[in-house]
C-alpha cells in the first residue's frame, strides 16, 4: 500500500511556516489583493483602448470547487495555475482580479445528507450503535455468502469482495466525514444539506489563505437560492436563454437515475462522467422454434406471449445479410414482459433501459417472466427481419458482452469481421462448440458493395489481416474499424428496398422502414457504466424535459467563431474543444432533486449544476458591491442593493447594454456602479482548468458566452492541464496516497508546496507532485534565506570598487535569466519559469561565487542577485520572496506591490556565450582528469608507461587554442551552405552528396559524420548561428580570466594558454603531443596534462 512520506525533522519547516503566517497576516491586514476598477472620474473621456493602456487589468479564474469536502491537492494544482499567473501579472503593473466562489448546486450534497439520515436511523444519532449493528449486518452477509459458496462451489469471489470492502474502510457516509476531519459528534448536523454550505467554504478560505493565494475574498459567493443575489443572476441567465430559443422542452434521451427519479448529469455522477446516450436500433427476432433446452426451461412461464430475441445494432442497413444470431453461452438472460402480447429475451441491464424509453408498459416497470442461460438458447430458430434468409439459428459467441447492447447480437458475416470469423470457427469445430453443423450452413450474403473490398468486405479484410481465430481480438478490432468506415463512407446498397443508394442515405431509411413494419424499435443506453451519487446504475430514459439546444447549427457556428479567436495555449486543448463541438448535443438543464435555483417558468424544476455555472465569471465583477464579505448574500454590499431589485432588466442593462428599466427598481447611479466594474474587468483574460472539463463545463461556457454576451465580452483564453499524481501514483484515500491542501501545507509549508506544484508540470499529460521534492525545497529555501541574511549582514566585508570580467559575465547572466523567466511566465509554463528563475539563477550564483573565490564577490552584485532572486520567484513562492524583500533587504513596501525587473540594457550575448564557454571548458578538463584516474585504477598492478601522466603527482595543464578550423571542415560547411534552402529551412542531401564527390571528400571517413553533426547543430541553434563559426569573444582572453580558478580548483602547480601555432613550434619537445594539439578547434580547446 502506497503511503505518503513522514518528515524526520521539522525545525526548518516550522521556522518557514512561522514566516509564512507572518506575511499572510500582513497581506490580509493591508488588503493587498482587493482590487477595484479605476474611479469613473479617472477614466472619463478615455476610449476603451486608452483605458486599457493607462489602467491595464488582468482577470483570471478557475472552476469553483464543489463544497462537499475540503480542497485536495488536485484542487490546489488547478488553483496554482491562476495563482502563479496572478502573481506575475501584478508585477506588470496591472489591476489583477483573482476571485474564488463556491459551487453547491446539484445532487452530491443532498445525496450525502440523505445518506447520513439513513445511517442515523440505522446506527443512532451519533452512530453509537455502529459496531453492534454492523456486526449483525456482517454476520447476515457472511451467512448468505456461505450459502452462495455452497451452491456455486466457487470460494474465491465472495472472499475477494470482502477483502476489497475492508481495504477502503469507508463504507458509510459518516465514516467519510470522519476521514476528512469532522468530529463524530458534529456529523448529525450534516443531515441538513444547508449545514454543508456553512461548514466547508470557511475551511476552503482558510486553506487558500494559508497557501498564500492572492484572492479578493470580497467577491466570493455560494450558488443556489442560498445566495439570493446569485439566484437572481441565474434567473436572468435562464430566462434570456429561454427567450432566445436556446432552452427548449421536448422528448429526448438522457442519462437517468431510476432511484433518484431524475436525469443524472456529469456532476451528479460517482462514476461515468462524460458518458452520454448511444442510440441503437432494436431488432425484434421472433422465436419460431425453441431449442429443446430452452423449451423445457420456459414451459408455462410466458403467458402465451410472442417471444422475441432482441438485438441492438448500429447498422440496421446490414440486416438483409443476417445468417444467424449470436448469444453469450455464459450470460444469464431474462424473458421480460413488454406488454400483454409480447416478451423480449435480453439482459436485465437492457430491459432496465427499455423500461424508461416507452418500449415496456407501464413505464419503469420490469416484469421478468423467466431467467435462462445463453447456452440453453443455442439452436433456437428465429425470424430474421428483412433478411434474404428469413429464418436463422442462434449460435454461441464467447465475446458477447452483457454490459453492451442487449446481450443478443445479429450476425452479418458479409460486413462484420467478428461475425465472419466466429462463423468460420464454428464451422471448423462444430463438435467443440456443441452445435449442429446445419445451424451454421448459410454463407455470407452480399449486402453492401465498396470500391476497395467489393461485395464481401469482412471476409476480404479478415484474409488481408491474416486473422485466424475469433480470439485475435486486436486484429479484429482493427478490421472492424476498417470495415465500418469503408461501408459507411464508401458503401452502396446492393439489395433491398434502397438498392443503389449510398449507405449514408439508406441507413436511416432502412431503420424507419423496419420500425414502421413493427420489426424494430428505437433503443438507447449509456455509452459506459454510469453510477449516480446515490450509487444507482443509471439508464437512458426517453422523457419530456427542459434542455439546452447545444449543437444547434447556428449556435454551434457562433461558438466555433468564439473558439477561433480564443487563445488555448496548446493545439491539444484546441483540438479537444473542436472535437467536443463536433459531437455535443442537447443537454438536460433541469432536475427535481438536489440543491439549485428554480427554473423561473417551471418552478418545480431546479437548474442543474453544469447549467448554472457557465457565465458566473461575470458575476465576480459585481459581487463585492452586491454582498461584500457575505458569502450567502445575507449582508448587502456598500450600495445597499437588495436581491429583489436585481431584476432581469437590471442584469441585462449591466451585462448586455440593455435599456435601463422604467420604472426602475433602484437608482441608476447604483446600477452604473455595477456596470462600471463589469465593463472594466470583463472579459476575463484566462480560465484555467483540468482537461476533463473540456467536454462539458468549459464548452458550455463558450456556448453561453456566445449566446448571452456581446462579442467584446467573449473569453480571451482558456488553458487546461492534466491531473495531478502524488509520488508518481494516482491519488487515492484507500491506498493512503492522498493529501488535502491543508495536509500539504501543514507537512511542508506553503512555499515548499507551491514550488513543488510549479515543478509538477504544465502540459496536458498528468503532472506529478513529488513529496521528496517538497521536502528538499524546505532545505533549499531555508538555506537561501540564511545565505542572503549573512550576505546583507556582512555586506561591508564584500568586495567593492571597480568590477572585473567575472562580475560583468555574472550580471549579464542574471539579466538573461530575467528575460528567459519572463518568457515562461508569459506562456504560463511555470515549471520552466521555476527552472530558470529559481534553480538556474542559483546555479549562476554558485559559479560566480566559485570563480571569484580568490578575490570575493562584488557587494553590489550580491545585493542585486538577492533582489532579483526575490522578484523572479514572487509569483510562485511569495513568502520566501517577501522575507528576502522586506525582512532581509528591508524594503518598505510589500513585494506584492513590486514590479517585474527590467534590465536597463540589452543582454550582451557575447558575455553569455563566454560564461557558457568557461563552464564547459572547466567541466571538460575536470572530466578528463577523472577519466585518467579511472583508467589508472583499472590498470592497477600493471606497470604504467614511463611517459604516462600521473594525476596523483604535482601537475600542470597546458591549453591549446585554435583560431581556425581544419580546411576539410571548412569545405564541408561550405558544401552544406550551398545545399541549404533558406525559405524551406532544409538541406538538400542529394546536393550534399554531389558536392562531396566534386570536392573529393566523398571517401573521407570524417566528412559525413561531421556534416550530420553540423546539421544537428543547425536544427538546435538555427542555420545562421551554425554557419557563423567564429566565436564572439577571444578564447585566449577568457581562458586567461579563469586560469586562477582553474589552478586553484584542480590543485595545479601551473597553467598556461598557447595558440595552436605557438604549440606547433614546440612539437617534439616533452609535453607537446601533436595529436592533441591538432584536435583543438575554435570553441573546443585541447589541453594536455603533465607532471612537474
Amino acid at each position: 500500500m502506497a503511503q505518503t512520506i513522514e518528515l524526520a525533522q521539522t525545525g526548518k519547516r516550522d521556522h518557514l511556516k512561522a514566516l509564512e503566517k507572518q506575511y499572510q497576516d500582513r497581506w490580509q491586514s493591508e488588503r493587498l489583493f482587493e482590487v477595484n476598477a479605476p474611479a469613473p472620474v479617472d477614466i472619463a473621456g478615455l476610449s476603451a483602448a486608452e483605458v486599457k493602456e493607462k489602467y491595464p487589468k488582468w482577470f483570471g479564474n478557475f472552476p469553483f470547487p464543489y463544497m462537499n469536502g475540503s480542497l485536495h491537492l488536485g484542487h490546489a494544482f488547478t488553483i496554482s495555475k491562476i495563482e502563479f499567473a496572478a502573481g506575475y501579472q501584478r508585477m506588470l503593473g496591472k489591476r489583477v482580479l483573482f476571485p474564488h466562489g463556491f459551487h453547491v448546486t446539484g445532487m452530491p450534497i443532498k445525496a450525502s445528507a440523505d445518506k447520513i439520515i439513513r445511517e442515523m436511523e440505522l446506527f443512532g444519532q451519533d452512530f453509537e450503535n455502529f459496531e453492534e449493528v454492523q456486526a449483525k449486518i456482517d454476520a447476515e452477509k457472511e451467512l448468505k455468502e456461505a450459502e452462495a459458496e455452497a451452491a456455486t462451489a466457487d470460494k474465491t469471489k465472495a472472499k475477494k469482495g470482502k477483502i476489497v470492502a475492508k481495504s477502503t474502510g469507508l463504507t458509510y457516509q459518516f465514516q467519510i466525514m470522519e476521514s476528512i476531519g469532522v468530529p463524530r459528534a458534529e456529523i448529525k448536523k450534516f443531515a441538513d444539506p444547508l449545514h454543508w454550505l456553512t461548514y466547508f467554504p470557511p475551511i476552503a478560505i482558510e486553506d487558500n489563505n494559508a497557501f498564500g493565494s492572492r484572492i479578493d475574498w470580497r467577491r466570493t459567493f455560494l450558488t443556489t437560492k442560498a445566495n439570493p443575489y446569485y439566484d437572481a443572476f441565474v434567473r436572468w441567465q435562464t430566462n434570456k436563454l429561454y427567450k432566445l430559443g436556446k432552452i427548449k422542452f421536448g422528448e429526448r434521451y438522457t442519462i437517468y437515475s431510476p432511484k433518484d427519479g431524475q436525469p443524472c448529469m456529469d456532476h451528479d455522477r460517482q462514476d461515468g462522467e462524460g458518458f452520454g446516450p448511444v442510440e441503437y436500433t432494436g431488432i425484434k427476432m421472433e422465436v419460431v422454434d425453441w431449442s429443446p433446452a430452452a423449451k423445457e426451461a420456459l414451459e408455462g412461464k410466458v403467458g402465451g406471449r410472442k417471444i422475441f430475441l432482441v438485438a441492438a445494432t448500429l447498422r440496421p442497413e446490414t440486416m438483409y445479410g443476417q445468417t444467424n444470431c449470436y448469444v453469450g453461452p455464459a450470460i444469464k438472460y431474462g424473458v421480460f414482459a413488454i406488454n400483454d402480447n409480447e416478451a423480449f429475451v435480453c439482459t436485465l441491464r437492457a430491459a432496465r433501459n427499455m423500461a424508461f424509453q416507452g418500449t415496456i408498459t407501464p413505464r419503469g416497470h420490469i416484469e421478468q417472466l423467466a431467467e435462462i442461460a445463453g447456452s440453453k438458447i443455442i439452436g433456437t430458430k428465429i425470424k430474421a427481419p428483412f433478411a434474404t434468409n428469413p429464418e436463422v439459428y442462434v449460435l454461441p459467441m464467447d465475446s458477447v458482452l452483457p454490459t453492451k447492447g442487449t446481450g443478443v447480437v445479429t450476425s452479418v458475416p458479409s460486413d462484420s469481421p467478428d461475425d465472419y470469423q466466429t462463423l468460420m470457427d464454428l464451422r471448423k469445430k462444430p463438435e467443440f462448440y456443441k452445435i449442429d453443423p446445419s445451424w451454421a450452413s448459410i454463407d455470407p450474403v452480399p449486402v453492401i458493395s465498396t470500391p476497395t473490398y467489393g461485395e464481401l468486405t469482412a471476409p476480404t479484410i479478415v484474409k488481408q489481416l491474416k486473422i485466424q481465430s475469433q480470439k485475435d481480438t486486436k486484429q479484429l478490432a482493427e478490421a472492424k474499424e476498417i470495415a465500418y468506415k469503408e461501408g459507411f463512407y464508401n458503401g452502396t446498397m446492393i439489395v433491398g428496398e434502397f438498392k443503389g443508394q449510398s449507405v449514408q442515405d439508406a441507413k436511416l431509411k432502412v431503420r424507419d422502414s423496419m420500425i414502421a413494419a413493427g420489426l424494430a424499435f428505437p433503443y438507447a443506453e449509456p455509452e459506459g457504466l454510469v453510477i449516480s451519487r446515490s450509487a444507482d446504475e443509471c439508464v437512458v430514459a426517453l422523457m419530456d424535459q427542459w434542455y439546452l439546444d447545444y449543437g444547434e447549427a447556428s449556435w454551434r457556428a457562433q461558438t466555433e467563431g468564439l473558439l477561433a479567436k480564443m487563445n488555448t495555449y496548446t493545439p491539444e486543448t484546441r483540438n479537444a474543444f473542436e472535437k467536443t463541438l463536433a459531437w455535443l448535443n442537447k443537454w438536460a438543464c433541469a432536475r427535481t432533486y438536489g440543491l439549485g435555483s428554480e427554473l423561473p417558468w417551471d418552478p418545480h424544476f431546479l437548474v442543474e449544476s453544469l447549467s448554472d455555472s457557465t457565465i458566473y465569471m461575470s458575476y465576480y465583477t459585481v459581487a463585492q458591491l452586491l454582498h461584500e464579505d457575505s458569502i450567502d448574500g445575507s449582508k448587502p454590499g456598500p450600495l445597499g442593493i437588495t436581491p429583489e431589485q436585481m431584476t432581469d432588466e437590471v442584469w441585462e442593462y449591466i451585462f448586455c447594454n440593455g435599456s435601463f428599466p422604467s420604472p426602475a427598481p433602484l437608482p441608476r447611479e447604483k446600477v452604473d456602479a455595477l456596470k462600471h466594474e463589469y465593463e472594466y474587468f470583463y472579459p476575463f483574460d484566462i480560465r484555467s482548468s483540468a482537461k476533463d472539463l473540456v467536454p462539458n463545463h468549459l464548452t458550455f461556457a463558450l456556448y453561453n458566452h456566445a449566446a448571452l454576451f456581446p462579442e467584446d465580452k467573449w473569453p480571451l483564453s482558456m488553458r487546461t492541464n492534466g491531473h495531478l499524481m502524488l509520488n508518481g501514483k494516482k491519488m487515492s484515500k484507500s491506498t493512503g496516497n492522498s493529501l488535502t491542501l491543508r495536509e500539504a501545507i501543514e507537512k511542508f509549508g506553503a512555499d515548499a508546496t507551491r514550488l513543488s506544484l510549479a515543478d509538477a508540470g504544465d502540459g496536458l499529460e498528468d503532472a506529478n507532485f513529488e513529496e521528496k521534492t517538497a521536502n528538499a525545497n524546505i532545505l533549499r529555501v531555508h538555506t537561501l534565506l540564511g545565505w542572503a541574511e549573512e550576505m546583507v549582514k556582512d555586506e561591508a566585508t564584500l568586495r567593492h570598487g571597480p568590477r572585473n570580467y567575472h562580475d560583468e559575465v555574472f550580471e549579464q547572466e542574471v539579466n538573461d535569466l530575467i528575460n528567459i523567466t519572463q518568457s515562461h511566465y508569459e506562456a504560463t509554463n511555470y515549471k520552466d519559469a521555476l527552472k530558470y528563475g529559481f534553480y538556474e539563477l542559483q546555479s549562476v550564483r554558485d559559479w560566480y561565487r566559485e570563480v571569484t573565490s580568490d578575490v570575493g564577490m562584488h557587494a553590489d552584485l550580491v545585493m542585486y542577485w538577492i533582489r532579483i532572486a526575490a522578484l523572479l520567484v514572487t509569483p510562485v513562492a511569495p513568502h520566501f520572496a517577501e522575507h528576502l524583500w522586506s525582512g532581509i533587504l528591508k524594503q518598505p513596501q510589500s513585494i506584492q506591490l513590486a514590479l517585474w525587473p527590467t534590465p536597463l540594457k540589452p543582454v550582451d550575448r557575447n558575455l553569455i556565450e563566454a560564461g557558457n564557454y568557461m563552464r564547459g571548458t572547466i567541466k571538460t578538463i575536470r572530466d578528463a582528469e577523472a577519466s585518467l584516474l579511472k583508467m589508472m585504477s583499472k590498470a592497477k598492478g600493471k606497470k604504467a608507461p614511463e611517459h604516462l601522466f600521473d594525476p596523483k603527482k604535482p601537475k600542470a595543464v597546458r591549453i591549446y587554442v585554435a583560431t581556425a578550423f581544419p580546411d576539410w571542415q571548412d569545405s564541408c560547411v561550405q558544401i552544406v551552405k550551398e545545399s541549404y534552402a533558406e525559405e524551406a529551412d532544409k538541406v538538400d542531401d542529394a546536393r550534399v552528396k554531389e558536392l562531396l564527390i566534386e570536392n573529393g571528400l566523398i571517401k573521407d571517413k570524417k566528412a559525413m559524420p561531421f556534416i550530420q553533426a553540423f546539421k544537428k547543430r543547425m536544427a538546435q541553434f538555427g542555420a545562421s548561428t551554425a554557419f557563423r563559426r567564429t566565436l564572439p569573444f577571444s578564447e585566449s582572453a577568457v581562458l586567461q580570466e579563469i586560469l586562477p580558478y582553474l589552478k586553484k580548483s584542480l590543485n595545479l602547480s601551473d597553467t598556461e594558454v598557447l595558440s595552436v601555432d605557438e604549440a606547433r613550434q614546440k612539437e617534439g619537445e616533452p609535453g607537446y603531443t601533436k595529436s592533441i594539439i591538432d584536435s583543438s578547434e575554435p570553441g573546443n580547446p585541447a589541453f594536455e596534462y603533465r607532471n612537474v
